[in-house]
């Protein structure tokens, strides 16, 4: 009895964390779905329209203008970003996890400190370093800045990975003639794939959503990614809702689709290295 109440208790606050985290997904897909002159104090929309949607795929409305230039620019970020977050992540978990390099445990810890200090704290001086460089208002300054923060963690699940891998492998490699490129390329990538799929896509995701970077480097309208225009429709007195919360839903169509085509992999990819056998 005790035990069957306790379970009730605990179903009924996972039933109001529920609703109250699914709330603010609510009342974005209301609003998009809402004409403006209903916008406001609507549980359902009485006149369900998808002009909010057209308004946005057409750029019709001044905050609009760079829409699809600003999409391409979130997409480019992110895809450059990720390929080079892949890129630094192998190459040093192989370095570090594979070939023993003295000092990589070392400077993997020390790249890891930078977790501990607020993003906010660190972004005056990526901002100076930009601005120093002459990279301020480029796609370029905010791939470097992203690329920053997410490649200490996706070395570190790599390296957790690889060392669950039998270095037997790596030694029977070398007496069969391979060189460390080719066991890294043959050998170690191969059996990767997992976590690479679950850091590729923590590091699309980063990038996609990244807003304070962008906010600081980026300044004109048509090199701002989404999220920084997104951001530009609140600096107004009276921001039109709905055509925001179309914009944001369709924005995020493209990572929920990522999440779901790789989810398999995801659980996999970050866990793998937890248990050793």
């Amino acid at each position: 009895m005790r035990k069957a109440r306790h379970e009730a208790q605990l179903l009924l606050i996972g039933f109001f964390v529920l609703i109250w985290t699914r709330l603010p997904i609510y009342n974005m897909v209301l609003l998009a779905f809402t004409p403006r002159r209903e916008a406001m104090g609507v549980v359902m929309p009485k006149n369900p329209t998808f002009d909010n949607f057209i308004a946005v795929l057409t750029q019709d409305h001044y905050f609009l203008k760079y829409f699809w230039q600003q999409l391409l620019n979130s997409v480019i970020c992110a895809r450059v970003g990720c390929a080079l977050v892949l890129l630094i992540a192998t190459c040093g978990s192989y370095a570090v996890s594979r070939l023993r390099t003295p000092a990589g445990p070392t400077v993997i810890n020390s790249a890891l400190l930078s977790y501990l200090i607020p993003n906010a704290f660190l972004a005056i001086p990526i901002y100076m370093t930009m601005s120093k460089y002459g990279m301020l208002d480029t796609r370029t300054a905010l791939i470097l800045a992203t690329v920053a923060f997410t490649a200490p963690y996706a070395i570190w699940i790599l390296m957790q990975q690889s060392n669950s891998l039998p270095i037997e492998l790596d030694e029977a490699a070398r007496v069969d003639g391979a060189s460390p490129w080719q066991t890294f390329y043959m050998i170690y990538l191969p059996l990767m794939v997992p976590a690479l799929i679950a850091v590729g896509t923590q590091a699309i995701v980063m990038s996609w959503n990244e807003y304070l970077f962008a906010l600081l480097i980026l300044s004109s309208p048509e090199r701002a990614t989404i999220p920084l225009a997104l951001g530009l429709f609140l600096g107004i007195d009276d921001p039109p809702w709905t055509i925001l919360m179309a914009m944001a839903i369709l924005y995020s169509i493209p990572p929920i689709a990522l999440y779901y085509g790789v989810r398999r992999y995801m659980v996999s990819g970050v866990t793998a290295g937890a248990v050793k056998t």
